[in-house]
This record gives C-alpha cells, sequence and structure tokens, in this order.
C-alpha cells in the first residue's frame, strides 16, 4: 500500500508541478517532509546503495541518451571543469569550513562531507529547460550534473582512506584517472554491444526491455574493477544517444523514450519523496546524539552559502575564459580557411595543410584528407556557435543559481562509515542542504531567469528549419521510393548533427517528424 501511495504522489506532483509553476521533485520533498512529521509514520531509512548503484545508473544512462551529443562535445571544456575542478575546489574549501565548525571533526572528515554536498543535481537542468535559456547553459548544467558525481563520490572515498592513513595528491589523482578511463572504456564498449545487439531485435517491447539492462551492464562490471558506475553508465548512454538512430528503427527509439520517460518519473520521483521521508529518523538520530539540531540548521545554512559563493567565484573566471576562446576562434577562421584550401590542392600533405610549405613526407591518403576536412569544418561551425551565442553574465548568474543539491548528496552522505566523528549531524546537515538548496534555489529559479531575461537564442529557429527544409528535400529528392527516401533524408540529417551544421532543438523536430513519417508508412503497408 506505501508503494501504491508513493507512485500516487508521484503523479499527482507530476501533474500539479506545471500547474503550479514549481518542479515536481520539489513539491515531492515538501510532501515527504510533511508526511514524516506525522506522529503515525515510523522513521524511514533506505539503504544508500539502492540510490548510487540502483537508482542513479539508470537516471544518469536514460539523461544522456536524450543529451545532444553535439552540445556535449562542443561544450566538454567547462563541463569537464565543472565536473572535476569546481568539485574538488568547493569539497576542500567546504573541507576546511566543516573541520573548523564541527569540534573533533578534522580535516579530512570535513573534505569527505564537502565531497557529498559538492555535487550538483539534474533537477535543475529540468526547470531551466522550460524556461528559455541559453542552450549553452543547458549543455553546461545537463553535463556538469552528468559527470560530477563520479568526481565526489572518488574525493570522498580518498578522503574516507585518509582518515586512516596518510594519502597523496598523486594518489588521488591516479585513482581518479583510473576509475575514469576504465569507465569510459567499459562504457563505450557496452554502449556499441547495446546497439549491435538490439538492432538484430525485430520486437520494440523486447528491444525496450534489453536497454533496461544496458546502465547495469555498464555500472556492474565498472564498480568490480573499481572504477565509476555512473561513468560508465553516463558514457553508454552517450553512444547510444548518438548512434541509436542510425542503427535502431524509429519504432523502437520511440518505445525507449516513451518507457524510460515512466522510469525517470518514478524512480525520480521516488528518490525526492523519500528524501522527505527521511528528515525524521535524522532528526531524531541527531537528537539522541544530543548534538543539537540548531547547531546543524545553522552548519547547513552556512555551507549553502559557501557553496554559492565558491560557485560565483568559479562560473565567473570560467564563464570568461570562454568568451576568449571564441574571440580566438575568431581569429582562426582566416587560418582555417588556408588549410581548408591547401587541403583540396593537389598532392596535399600533413606539413603542407598545417604550415604552407611541403615536409617531404607522402601526400596525404583520401581516408585522412576526408577526416581533416571533417574537423575543419566542424572546427568553423563550433566557432561560428561560439560567436552566435557569447555567455554574459545574466547566463552566468543561472549557472551559479542552478547548481542546486539532490539525490547523491543524500544518498552519499549516508554512506558515511559508522565510526565518523558526529556521524549523525554529518547526514542531517548533508540533507538540509540538498534540502534547502532544492526549495530555495529550485523554488526561485523560474522568478530569476524572468527577472534576469537572458536572451534565448531563438533568432536562426526560422532560418535553421529553412535550411533544414532545403537539405532534406535535396536528399529524398533522388530516393524514389518514399522509405528509401526518409531513409536518405534521416543519414543526412545526422549527418548534419555531427558536424553541428543545425541547433539540436531544430535537428530533434526534423527527426521526429521523419520518424513519424515513417511509421506511418509502415503501418499503412502493413494494413495493405
Amino acid at each position: 500500500m506505501v508503494a501504491v501511495l508513493g507512485l500516487l504522489a508521484i503523479a499527482a506532483a507530476a501533474t500539479l508541478g506545471p500547474r503550479l509553476g514549481v518542479a515536481a521533485p520539489l513539491l515531492l520533498v515538501v510532501a515527504g517532509i510533511a508526511v514524516s512529521l506525522l506522529p503515525a509514520v515510523p522513521a524511514v531509512d533506505v539503504e544508500p546503495e539502492w540510490v548510487l548503484a540502483g537508482v542513479l545508473p539508470p537516471l544518469l544512462y536514460s539523461a544522456s541518451v536524450s543529451m545532444p551529443a553535439m552540445d556535449f562535445r562542443r561544450e566538454f571544456t567547462a563541463i569537464g571543469s565543472l565536473s572535476v575542478v569546481l568539485v574538488v575546489v568547493s569539497s576542500v574549501v567546504l573541507g576546511q569550513f566543516f573541520a573548523w565548525v564541527v569540534p573533533g571533526l578534522g580535516l579530512a572528515w570535513g573534505i569527505a562531507l564537502g565531497a557529498i554536498v559538492s555535487p550538483t543535481d539534474a533537477v535543475a537542468t529540468s526547470i531551466v529547460k522550460r524556461l528559455g535559456v541559453s542552450s549553452r547553459v543547458v549543455a553546461m548544467l545537463e553535463g556538469e550534473s552528468l559527470l560530477n558525481d563520479a568526481t565526489a563520490l572518488v574525493l570522498l572515498r580518498a578522503a574516507i582512506a585518509g582518515t586512516a592513513a596518510a594519502v597523496s595528491l598523486g594518489g588521488v589523482l591516479a585513482d581518479f584517472g583510473y576509475a575514469v578511463a576504465v569507465a569510459a572504456v567499459i562504457g563505450a564498449g557496452v554502449g556499441r554491444a547495446n546497439l549491435a545487439v538490439r538492432a538484430r531485435v525485430a520486437d520494440a517491447t523486447v528491444n525496450t526491455v534489453l536497454s533496461f539492462t544496458v546502465p547495469f551492464l555498464a555500472s556492474v562490471p565498472a564498480e568490480e574493477l573499481g572504477a565509476s558506475g555512473l561513468v560508465a553508465a553516463v558514457v553508454a548512454g552517450l553512444v547510444t544517444g548518438r548512434r541509436g538512430p542510425r542503427v535502431l528503427p524509429p519504432q523502437h527509439r520511440l518505445s525507449d523514450a516513451q518507457n524510460w520517460r515512466a522510469v525517470e518519473l518514478v524512480a525520480e520521483g521516488a528518490v525526492f519523496l523519500v528524501m522527505g521521508l527521511e528528515l525524521k529518523g535524522l532528526v531524531e538520530d541527531v537528537h539522541d546524539d544530543h548534538l543539537g539540531i540548531g547547531s546543524a540548521v545553522a552548519i547547513a545554512a552556512g555551507a549553502l552559502l559557501l557553496t554559492a559563493v565558491v560557485r560565483a567565484a568559479y562560473v565567473v573566471p570560467l564563464l570568461a575564459g570562454q568568451r576568449r576562446r571564441a574571440r580566438r576562434g575568431e581569429r582562426m577562421k582566416p587560418r582555417l580557411a588556408e588549410m581548408a584550401e591547401r587541403l583540396d590542392a593537389p598532392g596535399a600533405t600533413e606539413s603542407a595543410v598545417r604550415r604552407g610549405r611541403h615536409g617531404g613526407e607522402r601526400p596525404l591518403s583520401a581516408s585522412r584528407a576526408a577526416r581533416a576536412r571533417t574537423r575543419l569544418r566542424r572546427m568553423g561551425l563550433d566557432i561560428e556557435h561560439f560567436l552566435a551565442q557569447p555567455l554574459g553574465w545574466r547566463d552566468g548568474t543561472v549557472v551559479v543559481w542552478a547548481g542546486m543539491r539532490g539525490a547523491v548528496t543524500l544518498a552519499a552522505a549516508q554512506t558515511l562509515p559508522d565510526d565518523a566523528p558526529s556521524r549523525s549531524l554529518l547526514v542531517l546537515v548533508a540533507f538540509l542542504v540538498a534540502v534547502a538548496s532544492l526549495l530555495l534555489q529550485g523554488g526561485t529559479l523560474p522568478r530569476l531567469v524572468r527577472a534576469l531575461g537572458p536572451a534565448r537564442s531563438d533568432d536562426g529557429a526560422d532560418d535553421d528549419r529553412a535550411r533544414l527544409a532545403a537539405l532534406l528535400a535535396d536528399a529524398g529528392g533522388s530516393a524514389g521510393e518514399p522509405l528509401l527516401s526518409i531513409a536518405a533524408q534521416r543519414s543526412a540529417l545526422l549527418d548534419a548533427r555531427d558536424d553541428g551544421l543545425f541547433s539540436a532543438e531544430a535537428l530533434t523536430e526534423a527527426l521526429a517528424a521523419l520518424d513519424a513519417d515513417q511509421i506511418r508508412l509502415e503501418l499503412r503497408s502493413g494494413a495493405g
């Protein structure tokens, strides 16, 4: 009965949230807190491994499948910086703060708690997507939430180990590099194998069932090898999302999208509902330890303020660096044009293309010349994209305020060992930081965006659609048979996606229209 009530609460929050202008996860957290305070409701305690190993891999996998690979590639520098460097900086600064305000805690345990409250939650992306902010901001926030969990968990593990023995910076970096590299290899392999198998399965329902296993097929082996299961699930999702439209028929992808949306709704909703329900048990633990609820609230408030200050101090130079990068790219455009001209010259060599003189080596093969043309074309299109969508102070403000904490923070806090000093207090502080950031930042983010009015990059949307229509007409005009025409159009569309010729939004719309046309034709031919 409890599960049934939980599902009804999730459905109600998803229905009422848009009408009230509040994100559904925020409603679920509030509902969980309210229910947990009822005298008849017992304390709720959920094993953190259920969240870290059972819920997060499919959630991150699903989010990465739907993330535009082109946007992820273009913003990877900023995403990597936010996911790694900012998490480390935040953890160290917060660690100093926690070691100072919690008697007897020590720096290592402080950094452990700092790592717990450093990663942001994907709920921010779900809020900003419908607020009309720049697609670059959405890509940065979405990519950050996909990858920063791994950094935080590796740092947490190193900090806990450091409480018992000396841990070197080199050792931590080596552990992190190993965790990410091995996970990336496993995730890429699982993603490709997943598509190879599912492309041979005719039944869309069976295909979707197989897709449910992919995040675990990636994360479990990675964890067994000491790598990051979350990164493995994300990489498997990115590979699936990029290659899926070329490999899987539209019925399968449509079935995947619908069923995965249901999984996301239930899993994400359950996590936030449980976050609220666990409040009572955490408060009782701290009260029993005679550590005081007031001190936990004060520490959490200070930590939340500090996370915002550190994030702001980091994002400002990060965006300034992005603007400098765009200006450097603009200066590079003439050189790229020269390199493209040299590449088309008869007998072009690598030295001739790069430096304008022959170095005595053999001419480039046709395949290498084609790859070089692709790289130059994509570099030029990336530069145009960055120049057309510069990131200003309004975008930076949104990036800072959208750094909400959530499910990973609470789950990671509960992995603290029992012998951690003032463990109940640390867990409650992490919980309060997560819930307060969700309610405060998440609740005010829509109003902040409306007040700032960051310009949405829709100026070229109509032009994108017109150019896309021309591209599709050219690709499908000579194919003859309708299904062959759709296949040719889809291939041209995906080639344009990989190059970055059009916005992700316009490409998604065009691909959905092609999928709908193909499904309609196949249904008609089947009925006939």
